[in-house]
């Protein structure tokens, strides 16, 4: 058996940086994953993958401390310096530009192979004990974190485990730990579509009855211009369109996205997921922390799942950092009462939002619609409400650790 500080289950991209965290900060941590631990040879030409995320400036900070921010730079990271938000089904438009930052872009947009990658990279040359192409057979929770036995035979004993395992996270389901959880009653369709004109490095996003359309820019490659795309459909919908031809499709996300990005040349795979809102009511109990998706998973509306998730991670950190300082038992109720309190409200402020906005813009009553056009055009022309929306965006106005400013 061995006994360490800190017991993380869950490699992904919030995992892993934990894991990366809590050992710069000094703690014994061992990551559990069922995928490869091992960082992969990677190819700015190799295929596009379909999953990415917009990070925030406050994300980023995190993964400069870590280490991870130059590892991506060297693979896939394509700035976006504009952000247009329209109605589809009316004339409101809002606009948004870096100009009025004080940094250079509103955000990164990255695909999430290329985080996880990067930061597989620092944890190959790191002290974390890593147990990767591992499940974990048997937990067993005393109520001061506990045991897990390893498909391989090993048994870890910790006072804390991390559950960093996703959505559907087993961990938390073990632990007690209730959650609730709502159907947005769409599904979402993620690909990567070669545009005819040249992105200008701006994110797009269009709200259509059916759901909103994302389009997120990547690099270009050899003259040729490519998108992120994240469309949210009726799950009636989403079956029309999941079955066209790859040549239909691209006329129906052409004709969707009004030309805006000129004839869609080109669509890799295609992949279809059920979106669903979760959240924990509580984000620890007797010696089971959550970060991440096993915690909270919300409408990629905003592209701010990941992000939230980054800043578990700098909030819990933040903690137990504090925490070591003072001399206390860092793992203690108390500290991860603290560690809730800062992240549980502004996660569940940030699903009400989306959910609001979902709301307002599936809604089909003509005054509402009226409503929500006059408030786009309206806040078009207002800077200082379009600064504090930025400055939101960014994630650099909220409770941002000093360790990482």
């Amino acid at each position: 058996m061995q006994t360490i500080d800190v017991i993380i289950v869950g490699g992904g991209m919030v995992g892993a940086s934990l894991a990366l965290a809590l050992d710069r900060s000094g703690m014994q941590t061992a990551l559990v994953e069922q995928q490869t631990l091992q960082p992969s040879s990677f190819s700015i030409h190799d295929p596009w993958q379909p999953r990415v995320s917009a990070l925030t400036e406050a994300s980023i900070k995190l993964l400069k401390y870590l280490g991870a921010w130059e590892g991506m730079l060297a693979q896939r990271v394509c700035p976006y310096t504009h952000m247009t938000v329209w109605d589809g089904e009316g004339t409101g438009e809002v606009a948004f530009d870096a100009k009025t930052l004080p940094q250079k872009n509103l955000g990164h947009v990255v695909e999430n192979e290329v985080i996880r990658n990067a930061l597989l990279q620092q944890l190959a040359s790191s002290t974390v004990k890593c147990f990767g192409s591992q499940t974990a057979l048997e937990y067993k929770l005393s109520g001061q974190g506990g045991e897990i036995i390893l498909e391989n035979g090993e048994v870890l004993c910790a006072p804390v485990l991390v559950a960093a395992d996703g959505a559907e996270s087993r961990l938390r389901q073990l632990s007690g730990i209730p959650s609730n959880q709502k159907d947005y009653s769409h599904h979402v369709l993620v690909t990567t579509v070669e545009t005819e004109f040249f992105h200008r490095y701006s994110a797009r996003q269009v709200f259509l009855d059916s759901g909103p359309l994302a389009f997120l820019p990547l690099q270009s490659q050899d003259g040729r211009y490519y998108c992120s795309i994240v469309w949210s459909l009726l799950p009636a919908e989403a079956d029309r369109i999941e079955a066209l031809s790859d040549e239909a499709f691209c006329h129906e996300l052409q004709r969707a996205f009004e030309n805006r990005a000129g004839k869609i040349l080109k669509v890799e795979k295609r992949f279809r997921h059920p979106l669903r809102q979760r959240h924990a009511r509580q984000y620890h109990r007797q010696g089971v922390v959550l970060v991440g998706d096993a915690a909270h998973t919300i409408h990629p509306l905003a592209g701010q799942g990941v992000n939230l998730g980054f800043m578990d991670v700098a909030v819990l950190t933040d903690e137990l950092i504090k925490a070591a300082r003072r001399g206390d038992d860092y793992f203690a109720p108390h500290i991860l009462d603290r560690y809730q309190r800062r992240r549980i409200g502004h996660n569940s402020l940030m699903m009400a939002a989306m959910r609001g906005f979902q709301n307002l813009f599936g809604a089909d009553d003509l005054g509402i619609r009226w409503m929500r056009n006059t408030g786009l055009s309206l806040t078009n022309r207002l800077p200082l409400i379009k600064e504090m929306i930025v400055d939101q965006a960014t994630g650099l106005s909220n409770d941002i650790p000093e360790f990482i400013r």
